[in-house]
């Protein structure tokens, strides 16, 4: 059974799906693309990353490949679901490279900034 949130939504209206566990994701480190006032970034886009995306990151001044176990960041690799910044996810989809996304774990605060029909084409659990 899929680990779920009891109080957050996702984008979909539903109860928030945990979006990585290993390695542990979100801006509180839980699982979770949680948010509160102290995230200034809005980590609320569950994706799942590419060697592309990476690149692109890297390239705007966010290695996200490099480990920081100072930070409890173990680096990422393509393939992995890490809860990402939602103007960051918005930078990659406007420049051609946002990754793939899971709804189910995707906060609903993401629509502040992103339209679900966005999301919506990009999700790997959405037909």
């Amino acid at each position: 059974m899929t680990e779920k949130s009891t109080t957050a939504k996702n984008v979909l209206g539903e109860p928030l799906e945990a979006c990585c566990m290993s390695p542990k994701t979100g801006f509180f480190r839980d699982g979770f693309c949680h948010t509160g006032p102290n995230d200034r970034g809005s980590h609320t886009v569950c994706a799942q990353v590419t060697a592309e995306f990476l690149m692109f990151s890297r390239s705007l001044g966010n290695d996200l490949v490099t480990p920081r176990p100072e930070l409890s960041f173990p680096g990422l690799k393509p393939g992995d679901r890490w809860c990402l910044c939602v103007s960051r996810w918005e930078e990659a989809f406007l420049a051609g490279v946002a990754p793939p996304v899971i709804l189910a774990a995707t906060h609903e605060s993401a629509l502040d900034v992103l339209e679900l029909d966005e999301l919506k084409a990009h999700a790997l659990d959405w037909n």
